[in-house]
């Protein structure tokens, strides 16, 4: 099996753990899903997705079929699991943790944040899924949670966040900023004047780090990867919809306990 090329951070180069940010390359989509596109949700050939996410789980030393990835559905939910799913049993949530080896956990992106987590020590890693609503809703937090539960401890998890909208990248309207401020967020902390009158620029990677934060993770790696600016290397729903182009390829960052 061909195994897919992927980046790693730093902060979880750690014994007994393999993850990996895989970028859109080596895979075999074709058109705008070019090439290692991992998205069941997109309108890429099944065949080709399958095998894209088997060239994905070869890279981790998993099996093909011990990928989970969830269905995700922009919450804060965050669940334990021991074993795979069905394809077509997926869970819905934004959030998955294990302390089983061979099991590999799997979001996708193309914009959100996808943030990988491990406690070393318990051995214990977790997956997530963090658009802006899924960060504002607490699925960061829910994510050490979930782990916490199984025996790892807030202070001893380390995390990294892969590519992901950088803020020069990410302007939106009023409207989603009163989302932040009435949640009792800081205007000022997250949020600089966009290129239009009354739009801001949202540093949603900021935002993830302060609720990494908030939830007591030890260690926090931010890899500064644009997902919107970098096209070689990254899929981008907002440049895609920019573009008017007809759908996009999906990313996928994933880890597991060897």
């Amino acid at each position: 099996m061909t195994a897919a090329p992927f980046l790693a951070a730093a902060t979880l180069a750690l014994p007994g753990i393999a993850h990996g940010f895989f970028t859109r390359k080596g895979g075999v989509s074709e058109g705008v899903y070019a090439s290692l596109n991992g998205g069941v949700g997109s309108r890429d050939a099944p065949d080709a997705v399958a095998e894209n996410r088997a060239r994905m789980a070869a890279a981790l030393g998993v099996r093909a079929d011990q990928l989970a990835v969830p269905y995700q559905v922009h919450s804060p939910d965050a669940i334990a699991i021991s074993v795979h799913w069905a394809l077509d049993a997926r869970p819905c949530c934004d959030g998955v943790v294990t302390a089983t080896p061979g099991l590999a956990l799997g979001v996708t992106g193309a914009d959100c944040g996808m943030i990988l987590f491990a406690d070393p020590e318990a051995r214990v890693v977790g997956a997530a899924h963090a658009g802006w609503r899924g960060a504002l809703g607490g699925v960061v937090e829910a994510t050490v949670a979930a782990m916490e539960r199984l025996g790892a401890k807030r202070g001893a998890v380390v995390a990294a966040l892969g590519p992901c909208i950088a803020q020069e990248s990410y302007e939106v309207g009023p409207e989603f900023v009163a989302a932040f401020v009435e949640a009792g967020e800081a205007r000022d902390r997250f949020f600089v004047p966009g290129r239009r009158p009354r739009y801001s620029m949202f540093d949603l990677k900021a935002y993830i780090a302060e609720r990494a934060a908030r939830a007591g993770v030890g260690q926090f790696e931010d890899m500064r990867l644009d997902t919107y600016a970098d096209e070689e290397r990254f899929f981008s729903y907002r440049r895609t919809t920019h573009r008017r182009e007809p759908d996009y390829g999906r990313l996928v960052s994933a880890i597991a306990l060897a």
